[in-house]
């Protein structure tokens, strides 16, 4: 995945932001809300649009896009930046092919540690025992 194309094809809009702020918020757009039609997409491959549509269901508006917001600064260049941060880590996250576990085996020398351990707790359970005062 390029994300240098992927900045380029988004489209990102200013909107009037949300929650307090007084005469500012109520004048100034100054939060960003992204839209990325990732299904035309020239910067994934069909598998990594398959993934996408997979693990990013919730972000995709029914235009088949991905929607993002971010109001969390008060000025647009930021939350710009910061709105693009966002689908950087949602893609990064999308994407992760995990490593295929390899299955190994317990060692012979902490087998037996294990059953010293044991055979050890054993001996301290069987010592306590009731007391005889003959």
């Amino acid at each position: 995945m390029n994300f240098s194309q992927v900045a380029r094809e988004v489209q990102i809009v200013a909107v009037r932001s949300r929650g307090p702020g007084g005469q500012n918020v109520n004048k100034v757009s100054s939060a960003a809300q992204l839209f990325w039609n990732f299904a035309v997409s020239e910067a994934l491959s069909l598998a990594e649009k398959a993934l996408v549509r997979a693990r990013l269901t919730n972000l995709i508006n029914r235009e088949n896009e991905i929607f993002l917001r971010a109001d969390e600064y008060r000025d647009l260049e930021r939350n710009k930046a910061r709105v693009l941060e966002k689908l950087k880590a949602f893609l990064i996250r999308a994407l992760h092919q995990p490593k295929a576990r390899r299955p190994t085996r317990p060692t012979r020398a902490s087998k037996v540690r294990k059953l010293e351990g044991k055979s050890r707790r054993g001996e301290i359970k069987k010592s306590r025992g009731k007391v005889s005062w003959e």
